[in-house]
């Protein structure tokens, strides 16, 4: 069967699994397993993308920046400020 059909028809197949509310729901263990074990069959097939430094970089950024929004809005809702980075680090160090 062409690869296209083949698709189009899953997806019809999945849709209409969720509108009837009997489609498979990953518990985050469940998804994670599922990467863990996509990621290993990508790179014994030689498939897998492989970052450059400069892509590296660039999402390091980005979950750093997210991490951080994450922290504050944690801060927030339980009513105190979060310290800055350089606070946290001077305590971690015992300054």
């Amino acid at each position: 069967m062409d690869p296209a059909k083949q698709r189009e028809i899953a997806s019809k197949g999945g849709k209409a699994s969720h509108e009837k509310g009997t489609a498979h729901e990953f518990t985050p263990d469940e998804a994670r397993e599922a990467g863990r074990k996509g990621g290993k069959a990508a790179h014994e097939k030689g498939t897998a993308h492989e970052f450059t430094p400069e892509e590296a970089r660039e999402a390091g950024r980005k979950g750093g920046q997210a991490s951080g929004r994450a922290r504050a809005a944690a801060a927030a809702q339980r009513g105190g400020e979060e310290p800055s980075h350089s606070e946290r680090r001077k305590e971690e160090v015992g300054e």
